[in-house]
């Protein structure tokens, strides 16, 4: 499908009267998704998830039926779903927008995915900084409750399903499932050693499925329109490569920094960063171009102008040195503005939010932020870009160091950035300048 024929699909609904009540979501069809999968069995509605090629949108794009096939297939007592609604990835704003606009598109998703994963009890975990969010939610589930589309024999289907709303306090840490896991059970979101993994023993020590809001919201339409019309959109996967699993369906882009016109776009998966800058966004303010750009979300690293010819698919970006798509957050840096300045705030930001179990990355997030604040006082060395470089490559999962992968997202931007700009931190600490925040708090 180009994009010329494309259709919003999850943004559809954004900006009707009353997009969030459940008559109006019920008028254009919401729902229908619902009753077609509770006349189905659990491993039907979960082969036509995996029929689709849905990967989570949350980060990783780990294919979502193949996950819920990981729960034990003899399960006695209760199974839990949660849905990850914390939503802290720098630049990210898809899920805010799907809740308040939508919120029964969401919750469809996840009564369908509950009942799939024979689920009787789902978590919303939502950072609590959402207050609209959290209003509409609790408006639309409400409803739900009243219409028998929750609770007790839903829709006459014989399946029950509680949905439980909980507020967390916007940590960083709670994106990762065993994080979310803990500070849903009230306790230090402090990530869990794995194995054993959330589908084996999560939530309550019992098998949990961890599900993001935007896949969440994919569900009803796979299940109304079949996995080949979720297919007939995105990147296929590349036949020489057997560990692409394809990059289909809609995705929302998230767009801002330095742009004329910031928002939230829907598109087939593959888009361009450079077409959402130029195309969707108005192109770079004031007349300026691109330095540098975050093809999804801060923790994935910079683009360089040359490389914003990059589908953002889930391959793209890792094929010019980032991470991956993460949550096709896309974040535009100016040629105005300094690199090391944009690395200091990167650091600092996650050296506030590590959870400080692993050394590593207590550590590392810690001295890299340090580092950067003597360059920007116009005290650094030549040497500290290699330092730099050594934390950055000492920290996190890959390397086999931690617990969690907080610490690769932090690595990544110092790796891309002294590797794409490091003419640019050579010639700031040769010259000896100070940023002029640096200064002014010396000053001060």
């Amino acid at each position: 499908m180009s994009q010329t024929e494309f259709k919003p699909v999850l943004l559809g609904r954004v900006g009707k009267p009353d997009s969030q009540s459940l008559a109006s979501y019920r008028a254009d069809g919401g729902y229908e998704a619902l009753a077609k999968a509770l006349k189905m069995t659990n491993t039907e509605v979960i082969d036509v998830v995996k029929n689709s090629g849905l990967r989570g949108r949350g980060g990783a794009g780990f294919p979502t039926g193949l996950k819920w096939t990981f729960l034990p297939k003899d399960i006695t007592g209760p199974v839990y779903l949660c849905v990850n609604g914390d939503e802290s990835e720098p630049g990210t704003f898809n899920n805010r927008v799907l809740i308040e606009e939508d919120p029964h598109q969401v919750l469809e998703g996840i009564v369908i995915s509950s009942f799939a994963t024979r689920t009787t009890t789902a978590y919303f975990y939502l950072r609590y900084e959402y207050g609209k969010c959290y209003r509409a939610l609790k408006k639309a589930i409400d409803e739900m409750y009243a219409n028998n589309l929750l609770g007790k024999n839903i829709l006459g289907s014989g399946y029950d399903l509680d949905i439980y709303l909980h507020r967390g306090a916007c940590a960083y840490i709670c994106g990762e499932e065993t994080g979310l896991i803990e500070s849903l059970e009230g306790k230090r979101a402090w990530p869990r050693i794995k194995p054993p993994f959330p589908a084996i023993e999560g939530a309550f020590r019992r098998p949990t499925v961890v599900n993001n809001v935007e896949t969440m919201a994919c569900i009803p339409h796979i299940l109304k329109h079949g996995p080949e019309w979720f297919q007939s959109m995105g990147i296929p996967k590349d036949p020489n490569n057997p560990r692409d699993a394809g990059s289909y369906g809609p995705k929302l882009y998230c767009i801002s920094g330095h742009v004329n016109k910031p928002g939230l776009v829907e598109l087939p998966m593959g888009v361009t960063a450079r077409e959402l800058i130029d195309k969707h966004a108005g192109g770079v303010w004031k007349g300026r171009t691109a330095k540098a750009v975050i093809p999804g979300g801060l923790s994935m690293g910079f683009m360089t102008n040359a490389e914003l010819d990059t589908p953002l698919d889930f391959n793209g970006p890792g094929r010019v040195g980032c991470l991956g798509l993460g949550t096709a957050a896309v974040v535009v840096i100016d040629d105005q503005t300094s690199m090391v300045d944009v690395l200091y705030n990167s650091c600092r930001f996650y050296a506030h939010e590590s959870c400080g179990q692993c050394t590593p990355c207590r550590e590392g997030t810690a001295w890299s932020t340090k580092i950067l604040e003597r360059i920007r006082q116009g005290k650094g060395k030549l040497s500290d870009i290699d330092l730099l470089m050594e934390i950055a490559n000492s920290i996190g999962v890959m390397p086999g160091t931690t617990i969690c992968g907080l610490a690769d997202g932090a690595a990544w931007p110092i790796k891309t950035a002294i590797n794409k700009y490091r003419s640019e931190f050579e010639e700031y600490i040769k010259s000896g300048r100070r940023s002029e925040s640096a200064a002014l708090a010396h000053a001060h």
